[in-house]
Parts: structure tokens; C-alpha cells; sequence
């Protein structure tokens, strides 16, 4: 599973059995956790710039929503894969049970690249995927979001697209809107920043002053973006980020002697977190294949890209210094390394702690949207913060209590509450 053959599916089954064996949990809400409630896969026809029409594969899959209707973003990649979207809707579920939120765990793709379409393409793949799932999606069933490669625009042609529709207004039915429609102050923020919120708790547990602390990033989205934005506030310096370049289809991590500086580099970003590497050299970065990022002698790594980026084979690159691992990505550790990390005592703060900053604000975006008022950008963030630090103590103070890895501890809260609710329905 940590090789070329690795499946997200399968992976995030292995790590539900791992905590349904700690939990004793039956065979019947085993079986019904362990795979999606429902999914859908269906075609998108859409013309394209030339005339032509072309077909692009989309999905839905909706894990459980036994706590709440289903959340989760929307994510344009032309390698995405009905597994991918399987896995990262498993963890959604998780995610927002973690953290406490009523919400259920879903998630949707559409295989493709937008890097190579144009915005009237993108258009067109974004009303065709409302028209595919418009029945089965809604404001009190499934509310989507964006995710990677989709944007405040992608979510708002698939609001009015919804719209048109059903001959209504719906601000709910989806998150990550423009502000100006319905959408939430801080929401662009929150999953970055909602990172940094646990890694100052993990630095307190550990007895370490922010300032004066390192740290390695992959990614430079807007996730990685922010996390850096709030890390830098707090007293941090980042010396490296990676990141995907489009034109040589590989990754490329830059470093600084004395840290990166950030208002530069988004600069000379495209609107998808490539950095131009010429322009890189010109402002005195040094340029390095991507996967080095991990290899960085940092305190601190925040993996913010894809699946499975820290594996066996990489796993033992990471410097003897690193203390903390903060997952701003979904799934991006694999289960063997996994193991090494946590005899390595490497703190691990999991990706559905880590990264619920997103789903948590998509959440306070939704509940404004349904009721039609709106709270100010402090207002936010402060409840984010709340939410993030009391998710992070909870799953901290259990991983003391029963000596289990920080992982472990979010899976056995996250899963509990699930099983509990589904039980408590009648379904098992």
C-alpha cells in the first residue's frame, strides 16, 4: 500500500479496522462503516472551446450521515479515481465527528485538469455535475465544497446552476461561496489556520516556544498559504515549501537560507500554488526536487498536498529533528509509516484534527447561509478556534489516558460517535 500500488480506499478501511478491533465493534456496524452508504458515478458531456464535446467522469459518494447530512468537498484532478473519492469521504465522516460537528462524511470529483481548461470549460463541467446529482444533494441531505483545484467560482456556478434547477434559493446547499453570495468571512483562512491552532497546542504539550521553531511544507495552496501566514504570526519560520509544476508535470521544492518569505512567493504564484522557478532563482531561492521537502532539518513538518506523500520508502529521510508531523492534507501518511513515526515518537497530529478547520467553517458558513445572517471574520475564527483547540485536548487528553498514537486516539472519539448514533437510529 505504500508503493506505486497504493489505494486511498483500502488504506483508510485498514485504518477503520485497525480502531473498530480496539473498539470490539460488531460485524454489522463494521460492515456498515467500512464502506459508503451510497455513491454515484455518472457522465458529464460538455462542449468545449473548439466546438467538440467531451465526456468527463464524475462521482458522489456519501459514507454515512447518521449525525447530519453529508459534507465534503469537491475536487477537480485528472487522476482521480471513485477509491479516492471512497476514502476522502470515509474521513470526512470521521473529520466532523471528531471535531462535533452534526455533519456526515461525503465527497465528489470530477477527472479532470483544469490547468488545461478554460474558465468557460470549467463552467461547463461544473452545471454538468449539478445537473447529474441534483436530486441527491441539498441543503438538509449533502452540502459540497471546494476542495483541490476548485474554487469560490467553481461552487457558485454550481449554486445557480442548483438554482435554476429547483426554482429557488438555496445559499446552503453548498460552502466555500464569494462572500458577496452567502458565503463565510474566514472560510478561505480556516483550514490553514486551523493547522497552526492545533501545532500551538501540540508546541505547548511539548513544552516549545513557537518562535524560534522551523518548519517544512508541502504544498502551496491555499491550505499550505495560510498555515504559513498564521505560523509566521505566531513566531515560526518556514524554510522550505513544494509544489506541483504544471509545465514539467513534477514537483519542485524551494528553499531559503533564512526562511521563506511569503508575500514574495504568492507573487510569483499561479492561481493553483505553482511557483515559477526562474523568478524563484532571480528573488534567491534555491531550487530542489520536491520530494526533499520531507528531508528538510526542521522542527516541524506540514504535509498539505495529496494521498500518501509520506511512505516506507520515504519515511526514514525525515531529520532526527523533526518533533511534531501536522497533517494539513487528507491522508497523506501511509499506515506503515505510520509505524515508524510513532516508534520514532514523532508527534503526530492526524489529518481529520489537523485539517477540520475547513469543514468546521464550512459548517458556521452553512448554518449562516440556512439562517440568513452572517457573523463578522473575528467572530469566525475565534469559534474555529475554539473548536479546533477543544477537538485537538480531547483527542490529546485520550491519547494519554490509554497510551495510544495521536491517530489512533482521533479514530477511537471519531468512530465511537458514529457507531453510537448508528446504533442509537436502529440501523445496527
Amino acid at each position: 500500500m505504500d508503493s506505486k500500488s497504493f489505494n486511498p480506499f483500502e488504506m483508510a478501511q485498514e485504518q477503520f479496522d485497525k480502531v473498530a478491533d480496539l473498539l470490539d465493534l460488531d460485524q454489522a456496524t463494521r460492515d456498515l462503516l467500512r464502506n459508503p452508504i451510497r455513491e454515484y458515478h455518472f457522465s458529464i458531456p460538455a462542449r468545449m472551446d473548439d466546438g467538440s464535446v467531451k465526456i468527463f467522469k464524475g462521482f458522489r459518494v456519501q459514507h454515512n450521515d447518521a449525525r447530519g447530512p453529508g459534507k465534503g468537498g469537491i475536487r477537480f484532478h485528472p487522476q482521480e479515481t471513485a477509491d479516492t473519492v471512497r476514502a476522502l469521504a470515509m474521513w470526512m465522516t470521521w473529520k466532523c465527528a471528531a471535531v462535533d460537528i452534526p455533519l456526515g462524511g461525503s465527497k465528489g470529483g470530477v477527472v479532470c485538469d483544469p490547468h488545461s481548461l478554460s474558465m468557460r470549460e470549467q463552467e461547463q463541467i461544473c452545471r454538468g455535475w449539478i445537473r447529474q446529482i441534483a436530486r441527491d444533494i441539498g441543503p438538509i441531505t449533502d452540502v459540497p465544497a471546494p476542495d483541490v483545484m476548485t474554487s469560490a467560482q467553481h461552487m457558485l456556478w454550481m449554486l445557480d446552476e442548483f438554482e435554476t434547477i429547483r426554482g429557488g434559493k438555496y445559499p446552503g446547499l453548498i460552502t466555500g461561496k464569494p462572500v458577496g453570495m452567502g458565503g463565510s468571512l474566514g472560510r478561505k483562512e480556516a483550514t490553514g489556520y486551523g493547522v497552526i491552532f492545533t501545532v500551538r497546542e501540540a508546541l505547548k504539550e511539548l513544552g516549545i516556544r513557537p518562535d524560534g521553531t522551523t518548519a517544512s511544507v508541502q504544498g502551496f495552496g491555499n491550505v499550505a498559504q495560510h498555515a504559513i501566514e498564521l505560523y509566521q504570526q505566531i513566531g515560526g519560520t518556514v524554510m522550505s515549501v513544494s509544489c506541483w509544476d504544471q509545465d514539467d508535470q513534477t514537483t519542485y521544492a524551494f528553499k531559503k537560507k533564512d526562511g521563506i518569505n511569503l508575500d514574495e512567493l504568492r507573487k510569483i504564484a499561479d492561481r493553483f500554488g505553482g511557483i515559477d522557478k526562474g523568478k524563484a532563482k532571480d528573488l534567491g531561492y534555491e531550487v530542489l526536487p520536491g520530494d526533499l521537502w520531507l528531508e528538510q532539518d526542521v522542527d516541524i513538518l506540514i504535509p498539505s498536498a495529496l494521498e500518501n506523500q509520506i511512505n516506507l520508502e520515504n519515511v526514514n529521510k525525515i531529520s532526527k529533528r523533526v518533533k511534531i508531523i501536522a497533517e494539513g492534507a487528507n491522508g497523506p501518511t501511509g499506515p506503515r509509516a505510520d509505524e515508524v513515526i510513532q516508534e520514532r515518537g514523532i508527534f503526530m497530529i492526524p489529518d481529520f484534527v489537523a485539517n477540520a478547520g475547513g469543514v468546521t467553517c464550512s459548517y458556521f458558513e452553512q448554518v449562516q447561509s440556512n439562517m440568513n445572517y452572517y457573523w463578522e471574520r473575528d467572530q469566525v475564527l475565534g469559534k474555529l478556534d475554539v473548536k479546533m483547540t477543544s477537538a485537538f485536548i480531547a483527542v490529546s487528553d485520550l491519547a494519554k489516558k490509554r497510551k495510544l498514537y495521536m491517530r489512533d486516539a482521533a479514530y477511537v472519539i471519531a468512530v465511537s460517535r458514529v457507531a453510537q448514533i448508528c446504533r442509537d437510529r436502529g440501523w445496527v
